[in-house]
């Protein structure tokens, strides 16, 4: 069965619309539990991933190679739960990390401003004016960490494969609408599809792995053959490759690795 993967703004029915649906599929729905997932696996305070998220994108800076860790992390974590299948992912850029993977549907749910407002509102206790303030920011945010952290637009239409507009469409109609979408033989899990999204975690998974020891590390699978790119300076290349190889041991999926290393050079001036 297909991924799907629903992009929202916030009080925009995005949630709603995925749990319905989860629930009349049988799928799993998850969204904030890879931070948990990330978190968990590779020992890092989920607090700091949530203040991450939450807060501007410069908090990153602060860290050495912070966006490069983070956005590894969360990518190894969510993509390792993709491959499980029958999962609908509502959340922060699930359709980039999917990017080339045929059996996933990328939906972008949007919603009217006064009925934001509404909810925000009635959920707050707040006035119009400080309700729309508060959406406004949010979605500056969100738009702000997608430039950051992928360099896309989250608004950007031609990201999705779907756009569906609650207001005249209800939240049970655009669950009709996405229904249907699944069963179109374009979206169905193929071997080759399949093969892809276990390469992408794979690669995921060795990028992850690495990344606090080496950050300019970049890894692609093909088939389970892994190439291995990073930098680091010409006398520590025999460590550096051992210690790759060992780690990549411990790694399921990976059947073959080439590892090439490109040389720091210093420059020394008299």
């Amino acid at each position: 069965m297909p991924i799907i993967t629903i992009s929202r703004g916030s009080n925009s029915f995005g949630k709603e619309t995925a749990e319905k649906l989860a629930e009349k599929l049988g799928y799993e729905c998850i969204s904030r539990e890879i931070l948990i997932e990330a978190s968990e696996q590779f020992h890092v305070p989920e607090i700091k991933l949530v203040h991450a998220m939450h807060d501007s994108p410069t908090i990153l800076d602060r860290f050495t190679h912070g966006k490069e860790k983070y956005v590894a992390y969360i990518r190894a974590a969510l993509l390792r739960h993709l491959q499980k299948d029958n999962v609908i992912y509502h959340g922060f850029a699930g359709h980039f990390f999917l990017k080339g993977i045929s059996h996933v549907l990328k939906v972008r749910i949007v919603a009217d401003m006064d009925d934001r407002i509404e909810i925000v509102m009635k959920r707050d206790n707040v006035n119009q004016v400080q309700a729309q303030r508060i959406i406004e920011k949010d979605d500056a945010e969100r738009r702000k960490w997608s430039a950051y952290l992928y360099g896309i637009d989250t608004w950007d239409s031609t990201l999705y494969d779907i756009v569906l507009r609650i207001n005249k469409l209800t939240v049970n109609t655009a669950i009709e609408i996405i229904l249907d979408a699944i069963k179109q033989p374009a979206i169905k899990t193929t071997v080759e599809s399949q093969q892809m999204l276990d390469d992408l975690t794979t690669a995921a998974l060795i990028e992850a792995e690495l990344v606090n020891e080496f950050p300019t590390i970049r890894a692609s699978v093909d088939n389970g053959n892994a190439l291995i790119n990073l930098k680091t300076f010409i006398n520590e290349t025999k460590e550096v490759t051992a210690k790759i190889e060992d780690t990549l041991k411990k790694i399921k999926g990976v059947k073959t690795v080439q590892i090439d290393i490109i040389p720091f050079t210093l420059d020394v001036k008299c």
